[in-house]
């Protein structure tokens, strides 16, 4: 079966962003973008016009935090933290997500 790229549902994105920074660190946005896409084995496909607007949305929240730094080949770039702010929020988004996912499923296996 032939994988296809999908869409990420609006505010998921926010989601695996928070859980990619909890899981890896100080990390920068190219950076992010590839390690979200390797986890979903290519199914979802970010590009800069996804990634960075949700990444000034989580700054503006309160939940990551930047800092100027050099990538691996040399260039300047912005490295993403999670806060203790965005730990607690990423706890509250995934309680979020299986309540969601759960009452889906439900739906789909016919007993609502």
């Amino acid at each position: 079966m032939e994988k296809t790229k999908a869409e990420v549902p609006y505010g998921t994105l926010e989601l695996l962003i928070l859980k990619t920074l909890e899981t890896l660190g100080s990390v920068h946005g190219f950076g992010l973008a590839r390690r979200i896409e390797q986890v979903s084995e290519s199914i979802v496909h970010l590009n800069q016009g996804s990634i960075y607007p949700a990444l000034l949305r989580l700054q503006q929240k309160g939940w990551i935090t930047t800092k100027s730094g050099t990538s691996e080949n040399g260039r300047k770039a912005k490295f993403y933290s999670l806060t203790a702010k965005g730990r607690a929020q990423l706890r509250v988004e995934v309680e979020n997500w299986e309540r969601a996912t759960a009452m889906v499923a439900r739906f789909l296996e016919g007993t609502s």
